[in-house]
């Protein structure tokens, strides 16, 4: 089933996934934002499990910003899982 969650305090917009039964996050879309680096971390983490995706990307910062795209994608997994 696929999910969708709004960003705060970055270019992004939001982000589209499907997570899988066995936790893997599937067809990732990026809603506006930095287009090829988003299509890069989208095309990175895709077939990964959740909780590995969250590892890695949790607290980046974008320049003088206190979250990122990635920081982010990562909270939208949390939230996910959550549920």
């Amino acid at each position: 089933m696929e999910k969708s969650y709004a960003f705060s305090g970055t270019c992004a917009r939001g982000v589209t996934f499907e997570r899988t039964e066995d936790g893997k996050i599937r067809n990732i879309r990026f809603t506006g934002g930095c287009n090829g680096n988003l299509k890069g971390i989208a095309s990175l983490c895709e077939g990964m499990p959740a909780e590995i995706i969250i590892r890695r990307l949790k607290g980046l910062k974008c320049g003088y910003k206190n979250t990122s795209c990635p920081d982010q994608f990562a909270g939208a997994l949390e939230k996910d899982i959550q549920k």
